[in-house]
């Protein structure tokens, strides 16, 4: 199958926790690698943000990258980009209309639209995977949501006009369709893990200040919630608290989020048992993740949550805010615990009977690296991804051969 991937801000050559470059530029990049091994051709299409990219490049993974010349070639926030989409769907058209893919697929709402615009006229089935709804982002930020005015309703265009809607979570189907999507047109496919490199063996980094350690990980936004597990630890004696996470260049000093953290330790009187040592690599988190006894996950909202689910693989006991996709992955009470969102004394409770009893820590830890192999690996993740294209082919077969017989 050929396969046309879009993904206009994140690039799966990104570095992970730049601006705008993070979990979906991971995603992009291990479910496109799933494919390749599958035996699929796959293409991602992302735009270039630097004049001395090349305009094609093989990835790793064996699938091919396109730099994609839609406005200047620099870093911009994808808050900026909509303007851009009209000439990245142009980019998509001349490409498509030379080797035609069997389906595309899009990765958040702005790479729907040129997607949609290219595929339209060629008669390409369209996937569509949002990675995280407007309509959820403003609920819960109002006023600091800097997203474009129209993407609520244009979310809303792009899932009707798609052939079918991927969602990542269970949650997202009920979004979806309260937006107006038929759940008939919807599938669930979640993120994925790579099992061989997060695992409970191997070396660990940053080493311990105290009995216990909880680690917890992420862009240094306030909806991540890390605030709230730096206050439940002033109820938590002889335990740090690791908040990794920060700009590319590792300087926390002029990042406001950090900033704000440190004030909020200080005042709480536990700055001497939180470490934040910034950005840390793909490549150190498996460690990171393995040097604690529990992994916190307490955002104010979160449409999949990939740091749980790398605990879990890693073998690790993980404390989630049941939010999001942490309701489909965390199976509470088994492995791991489902806490209230933005709520201390919850955290406390549950960090208490973890840290408590290492032998239900341990359960949970077994459970979660069995779950995680079973249910999320890639290669899983990217079967079910095919299953969603093989529905949707057949679409524009159809559509072909309607418009063969009125000739």
């Amino acid at each position: 199958m050929k396969i046309s991937m879009v993904s206009e801000h994140a690039s799966p050559l990104a570095a992970l926790g730049g601006a705008d470059a993070g979990l979906q530029s991971v995603h992009v990049a291990e479910l496109s690698a799933a494919l390749a091994r599958a035996g699929h051709r796959v293409v991602v299409y992302t735009r270039r943000e630097r004049p001395d990219l090349p305009e094609r490049v093989r990835a790793e993974g064996d699938y091919e990258v396109v730099h994609v010349p839609a406005g200047p070639p620099e870093q911009l926030s994808k808050d900026d980009l909509l303007p851009l989409m009209g000439g990245f769907g142009a980019f998509l058209e001349q490409e498509w209309s030379r080797d035609l893919p069997d389906v595309a697929h899009a990765h958040f709402w702005m790479s729907g639209i040129a997607t949609q615009l290219a595929a339209r006229e060629l008669g390409v089935p369209t996937v569509q995977t949002f990675h995280e709804l407007g309509v959820v982002k403003h609920r819960h930020q109002g006023s600091a949501d800097t997203s474009p005015p129209d993407r609520i309703r244009l979310e809303k265009l792009i899932s009707r006009g798609a052939t079918r809607v991927i969602a990542t979570c269970s949650d997202e189907v009920f979004e979806l369709a309260r937006m107006g999507l038929p759940r008939s047109r919807t599938s669930v496919v979640p993120c994925g893990v790579d099992p061989t490199q997060f695992q409970p063996t191997g070396s660990t980094i940053l080493p311990r200040r105290t009995k216990h350690r909880i680690v917890t990980a992420g862009r240094l936004v306030p909806r991540k919630g890390f605030d709230v597990a730096i206050e439940a630890l002033t109820m938590l004696p002889d335990t740090e608290l690791v908040v990794a996470g920060g700009p590319l260049d590792g300087d926390l000093s002029g990042d406001p989020e950090a900033t704000r953290l440190t004030e909020v330790a200080r005042r709480h009187g536990v700055h001497d048992r939180v470490q934040m040592p910034g950005r840390i690599t793909r490549a150190q988190m498996p460690a990171l993740l393995r040097s604690a006894d529990i992994v916190v996950c307490d955002p104010w909202y979160e449409p999949f949550g990939i740091v749980p689910l790398e605990a879990m693989a890693c073998g690790r006991a993980v404390i989630a805010a049941a939010v999001g996709g942490m309701l489909d992955t965390v199976v509470d009470g088994m492995t791991g615990l489902l806490v209230p969102p933005r709520s201390p004394e919850a955290l406390v409770k549950a960090a208490r009977r973890l840290l408590g009893n290492p032998t239900t820590r341990d359960s949970y830890g077994i459970a979660g690296r069995d779950r995680a192999v079973a249910r999320y690996s890639w290669d899983r993740v990217a079967a079910d991804t095919a299953r969603v294209y093989d529905r949707c082919i057949p679409v524009r077969r159809a559509s072909s051969t309607a418009q063969v017989g009125t000739r």
